[in-house]
């Protein structure tokens, strides 16, 4: 069983997961596939995979067949796992918890030579209303304090299957850089009665020297105080905390945005590895005028060495402005 261990000085949890390090790729350097590789996640493999959670098919056609667009199992090695008690319990000074959760993975298409920015748009929805319906499937479980959904794409990133795919993973807590967002955007509050990011929206929207690409419902921008060189925030124009209550309508305006920025990458930086990750609410929490959730995507272009971990300073070697004018001036 996968255990949370709670650090006493600054109270950032950890996970203890003995299981992941089973995996073939652990402790090695990984190994981008070629193309004659065998996928575990490619049509007519799905014994290689835990029985699907859920998937995108032709009416009738049965679990763990060929035939899907898009399917979503249990990672098989998970970081934490959906069956026993949370069991809080301490030694002394420490806190742990048994590791109770869910870690599933998206696989996000049946080709393994695309990426998600290479699908048509309305797999791209399809992609992310499945984000939004998972979140409130696991929304159910009273256990589940929050929903962390995220793509690795490529060996840089962390990434030890090419194929596309994304993850999630539920945690009986919610994580202490999530509860850092929070308590900022609470504060600002406190003071202003705004939100901080509807606000850095207005803002960016009349400097018009950061913003990247926008649409009827979403705006992408390189933050102010990008921690690397093309870092992206996606972020809805109007003001929402929660990403599982977006719309169908705002689901299209995503996919395209996102579609957008990933094919500006792949022209600017020639297919680079990356990671995004949705930045939402806790999921048993009520909507808040406080927060808005929002999507940060980081190209890995830098390594973070022993300055930064040491500081919690990141050194960017471009300017946000610079990386925003250069993609914007990219015609997709």
């Amino acid at each position: 069983m996968p255990e949370l261990r709670k650090d006493p000085v600054i109270g950032r949890w950890v996970i203890i997961s003995t299981e992941r390090g089973r995996r073939p790729s652990d402790f090695l350097d990984v190994i981008e596939e070629n193309k004659d590789s065998i996928s575990p996640f490619s049509p007519n493999n799905e014994h290689m995979t835990p029985p699907e959670i859920y998937a995108i098919r032709p009416p009738g056609s049965a679990p763990n067949t060929p035939g899907w667009t898009l399917r979503v199992v249990p990672n098989k090695y998970p970081a934490l796992k959906v069956k026993g008690q949370l069991d809080r319990r301490g030694e002394g000074i420490y806190d742990m918890i048994n590791g109770i959760g869910a870690h599933e993975v998206i696989i996000e298409t049946p080709d393994k030579a695309k990426d998600l920015g290479d699908l048509e748009p309305a797999a791209v929805t399809d992609v992310l209303r499945v984000f939004k319906e998972r979140m409130l499937a696991l929304k159910k479980d009273a256990r589940l304090k929050y929903v962390m959904i995220f793509k690795n794409k490529g060996p840089a990133a962390g990434a030890t299957l090419k194929h596309a795919h994304s993850q999630l993973i539920a945690t009986p807590i919610i994580p202490k850089r999530v509860l850092e967002e929070i308590e900022g955007a609470q504060k600002y509050f406190a003071i202003k009665e705004r939100c901080i990011f509807c606000d850095i929206i207005s803002q960016e929207l009349k400097d018009n020297i950061r913003v990247v690409h926008e649409n009827k419902h979403f705006i992408a921008l390189s933050p102010f105080a990008a921690r690397s060189p093309f870092e992206t925030w996606i972020l809805p124009r109007g003001h929402a905390s929660h990403y599982e209550t977006i719309d169908d309508a705002s689901l299209d305006s995503l996919a395209a945005i996102m579609k957008t920025l990933l094919q500006k990458l792949n022209v600017a930086l020639e297919k680079p590895a990356y990671n995004f990750v949705i930045h939402t609410a806790p999921i048993q929490e009520e909507a808040s005028e406080v927060y808005h959730w929002h999507i940060e995507l980081l190209p890995k272009l830098t390594r973070i060495a022993g300055f930064e971990w040491g500081s919690g300073f990141y050194i960017n070697p471009t300017s946000p402005e610079e990386a925003a004018r250069y993609l914007k001036e990219i015609v997709i």
